[in-house]
């Protein structure tokens, strides 16, 4: 097998990367990929930071025994934590990150407010920090920390009361501000758009950086030479961590991830 024909891999806590992985289908469909969900150690969101390192990066030791031809950390608190040591490690590969999607939010804010939702720890370490330093002069930036919202949709609970009374606690001291947009900081949180929509209108926009990140992948494949050029539509895979310990749990996440890539 030659270089442009090997898998994508992805890495996520659990199915967050999901969302990711679907704009890569719609974006590179001849790609084949390979999925791997952390999911017996999730989340991620509320570990220590050199916990979260170890994890990441057996997580990609595992996708490079798949035989991936680059990785993509779908996840915002591995990417926050990690990304740094992954590329100084992995320099022969492509290591490619997704961060909180800031700037889009901010060109249409209209001096208006945005919301950062994210996990604890990404919302704590620095790379965030230093993201909105960047921007902080421009729009006021609210800070949403979402501890115990990625355990849900882990558990498949995306729609409902469950969700909806969730997320309207969370964002209930905000919904008297005029606000521009909401910015998923976590790949879990694009399954509960819809709930967010119902709760704040859809005049707010809802961004996360699903696309942006996937357009990196894309030119990344180009600069090295590595996109797939076959005509047939490529094929994924998914695995899971909980295989070890518990085949009930990891058919359940293996079923919820693809649920999630076909809704």
């Amino acid at each position: 097998m030659n270089n442009k024909e090997k898998p994508i891999g992805f890495f996520d806590s659990g199915v967050g990367g999901i969302s990711v992985l679907k704009e890569s289908l719609k974006i590179l469909p001849n790609e084949d990929f390979v999925y791997f969900g952390d999911s017996i150690n999730a989340p991620y969101g509320t570990k220590e930071v050199d916990e979260v390192k170890k994890l990441t990066f057996n997580a990609v030791d595992f996708l490079l025994d798949k035989g991936v031809k680059v990785v993509v950390i779908a996840c915002n608190t591995a990417t926050s934590a990690a990304i740094d040591d992954l590329r100084e490690k992995y320099k022969d590969i492509p290591i490619i990150g997704i961060e909180p999607a800031l700037k889009p939010a901010v060109e249409i804010s209209r001096g208006k407010s945005i919301i950062i939702m994210a996990t604890p720890m990404t919302l704590a370490e620095k790379k965030f920090s230093n993201l909105m330093e960047q921007y902080e002069k421009e729009v006021n930036m609210i800070s949403l920390p979402c501890a115990g919202l990625v355990e849900l949709i882990e558990n498949g609970i995306v729609e409902g009361d469950q969700i909806e009374s969730y997320l309207r606690d969370k964002l209930k001291e905000f919904i008297h501000l005029d606000v521009a947009s909401i910015v998923l900081g976590c790949t879990h949180y694009p399954f509960v758009k819809n709930e967010l929509i119902k709760i704040v209108g859809e005049k707010t926009i809802i961004i996360d950086g699903s696309v942006g990140t996937v357009n990196q992948l894309k030119r990344q494949l180009t600069r090295n030479n590595l996109l797939n050029d076959k005509k047939t539509k490529g094929i994924v895979t998914i695995y899971s961590s909980a295989t070890s310990s518990s085949s009930a749990t990891s058919s359940n996440m293996i079923d919820l991830s693809y649920k999630l890539l076909k809704s």
